[in-house]
């Protein structure tokens, strides 16, 4: 199962035009009624050179704006693992990021600030 795949699966006729919405001026208005499917977005975002396998800033970036945690872990990690990009600047993001993510969800994990850890005292 490709990414592409596996987030269009995961994407609903709401989410798609909260996302459309997202990046609505980077999508003509015209542009915007054809964009139907999550595989629509995806197929005027790769045309717009917007998205590749290699290059995934631009939906992470849209799924952050969104308050889509759950679809940016996706990205990430297909990033991470996949295509193995964890250099220094990727993880700083990565760890940055999450954590932002979480924080939409109304559960910011207490033990990060920042993106470092706190060390526990007395574990």
């Amino acid at each position: 199962c490709s990414l592409l795949e596996e987030l269009a699966e995961n994407i609903t006729n709401e989410d798609l035009d909260q996302l459309k919405s997202a990046c609505k001026e980077d999508i003509p208005s015209e542009k915007h009624e054809a964009i139907t499917t999550s595989k629509d977005w995806f197929s005027f975002l790769e045309e717009h050179n917007k998205l590749d396998k290699d290059n995934l800033s631009y939906i992470e970036h849209i799924f952050e704006i969104s308050r889509r945690p759950d679809l940016l872990t996706v990205v990430v990690e297909y990033r991470t693992q996949v295509l193995k990009i964890s250099e220094e600047d990727e993880v700083d993001t990565k760890l940055t990021r999450i954590p932002s993510a979480k924080k939409y969800k109304g559960q910011s994990p207490p033990y990060t600030r920042m993106g470092k850890t706190i060390p526990h005292h007395g574990t």
